[in-house]
């Protein structure tokens, strides 16, 4: 691997927690008792193509392969392979009457939607 190609993943964050997933990791790692050495693994399954790819969220041990993140005082693993599909990205969690869980959301959709501080819309 070429040195600045290991430089420039050491100074990116992919991916975003929101402080609600954040805290909704927190209480799933303490009530399954997820071992310390454990962290929250994003990343994707499939192989591209016409299919394309499905994100993957779920808690495991560090790997070889894996670049390593504290967001919210969460350890998150990405397979360095996987860095590209989740960029841009933030990791929130819905609770409502229909439905409750993680999701994947772009994060220009969510600046969008957020209140701006100019007044402007």
């Amino acid at each position: 691997m070429p040195v600045n190609e290991l430089y420039m993943f050491d100074t990116i964050q992919p991916v975003n927690l929101s402080a609600k997933a954040a805290e909704e990791v927190r209480k799933i790692m303490q009530l399954k008792n997820i071992p310390a050495d454990y962290g929250l693994r994003l990343g994707v399954r499939g192989g591209g193509g016409c299919s394309g790819v499905s994100l993957i969220i779920g808690f495991d041990r560090k790997k070889d392969s894996d670049l390593s993140y504290t967001i919210g005082g969460i350890t998150v693993y990405i397979d360095k392979k996987h860095t590209m599909y989740l960029i841009g990205k933030e990791v929130d969690f819905y609770e409502g009457a229909d439905a409750r869980g993680f999701m994947f959301v772009d994060k220009s959709t969510v600046d969008l939607l957020s209140p701006r501080d100019d007044g402007n819309r």
